[in-house]
C-alpha cells in the first residue's frame, strides 16, 4: 500500500487498524460504565 511516497506493508495496517478497534472499544467500555455503574471483570 502506498500514500503520499509512503509504503505501508499489509502487517502495519493491520495492527494499527486492530490498535485504533481497541481503542474505541475502551472509550466505549468507559462510557457504559459512568452510565450504568457496573464495571468489567
Amino acid at each position: 500500500m502506498q500514500w503520499r511516497d509512503e509504503v505501508f506493508t499489509l502487517r502495519y495496517v493491520l495492527t494499527h487498524m486492530i490498535e485504533e478497534y481497541a481503542r474505541h472499544i475502551g472509550h466505549a467500555d468507559l462510557l457504559r460504565e459512568r452510565i450504568d455503574g457496573a464495571t468489567g471483570e
